[in-house]
C-alpha cells in the first residue's frame, strides 16, 4: 500500500547506498526524491523549496540532524521523520522535542517508512476555518475551501502562508507589527527565529505581488506590513 497521491520527499542522508535504496524505492512507488547529502545542503534545500515530508538523517557531516531539525522547524511545519541508528529513548525524546514528527530506527523495512509517511500526514494539523470569504481587489480568499484566488487564478499557499494572507485581509489597510504577526500567526509558544515573518512575507510577494505584477504587501520600516492597494 503506498500514499494515494504522488509526494515531494526530500531524504537528507549521507550514507549513498542507504540513500539510494530509499530514493528507488520511493521513486518507484511514483513519489518524487530529492536527495542532500550532508547535513548544510539538506536545511538550505529544505528552506528553498516545498516538500511533503523531509526524511532526515541525524548523523550528518557539517550540520548535524538535530540542528538540521531545529532550523527547518522555526521557519516551516513541513511533517519531519527522523532516519537513525541511535535507538535510545533520550535521543527519540531530544529529536521529538525539537519538532520532529516520527523517529524511525535503522535497519528498517520500506513497508514501515511508507505507513510511518502516511501516518504523520495524517496527523497534520487541519488548516483554520473561519465563516465567509474575504476579497481584497483582485484577491479572493476562501477559508472555508482553504482557497486563494487572484482574479480567477488559483494561488497555491502553504498552511503558514494561507494563515498570514488571511491576517493581512482580516485587516487590509492596518499596519500590523511583527510581534502581533507572530503571536497571531505562529502563537504565544513560537520561539523560533525572529525574521520568520520577514521570510515568509518573502513567499507570499513571490506568490502573488510578483507573479501578478502588483504592490499589495508593503513594508512599514520599523513597524511591520500592511495589505493595501498600490500608491
Amino acid at each position: 500500500m503506498i500514499v494515494e497521491a504522488p509526494l515531494t520527499i526530500l531524504l537528507i542522508e549521507d550514507d549513498r547506498a542507504i540513500a539510494k535504496v530509499i530514493a528507488l524505492e520511493l521513486e518507484h512507488q511514483g513519489h518524487s526524491v530529492g536527495l542532500a547529502g550532508d547535513g548544510s545542503v539538506g536545511l538550505d534545500m529544505a528552506l528553498k523549496n516545498e516538500w511533503d515530508v523531509i526524511l532526515l538523517d541525524i548523523m550528518l557531516p557539517f550540520l548535524n540532524g538535530y540542528d538540521v531539525c531545529k532550523q527547518i522547524r522555526a521557519l516551516k511545519n513541513t511533517p519531519i521523520l527522523l532516519l537513525t541508528a541511535k535507538d535510545e529513548v533520550q535521543d527519540k525524546v531530544f529529536g521529538l522535542d525539537l519538532g520532529a514528527d516520527d523517529y524511525l530506527t535503522k535497519p528498517f523495512a520500506m513497508d514501515e517508512l511508507m505507513a510511518r509517511i502516511r501516518a504523520v500526514l495524517r496527523r497534520k494539523n487541519p488548516p483554520v476555518q473561519i465563516e465567509g470569504r474575504l476579497k481584497f481587489r483582485e484577491l479572493e480568499l476562501d477559508s472555508q475551501a482553504y482557497q486563494v484566488y487572484f482574479a480567477g487564478q488559483e494561488v497555491c499557499l502553504t498552511k503558514k502562508e494561507f494563515e498570514l494572507l488571511t491576517l493581512f485581509m482580516e485587516h487590509p489597510n492596518h499596519v500590523l507589527s511583527r510581534e502581533l504577526i507572530l503571536e497571531n500567526v505562529w502563537g504565544f509558544d513560537y520561539y523560533g527565529e525572529t525574521n520568520v515573518v520577514d521570510v515568509y512575507v518573502r513567499f507570499l510577494r513571490g506568490k502573488i505581488d510578483e507573479r501578478f505584477q502588483v504592490h499589495y504587501l508593503h513594508t512599514v520600516r520599523g513597524v511591520g506590513y500592511v495589505l493595501r492597494s498600490e500608491d
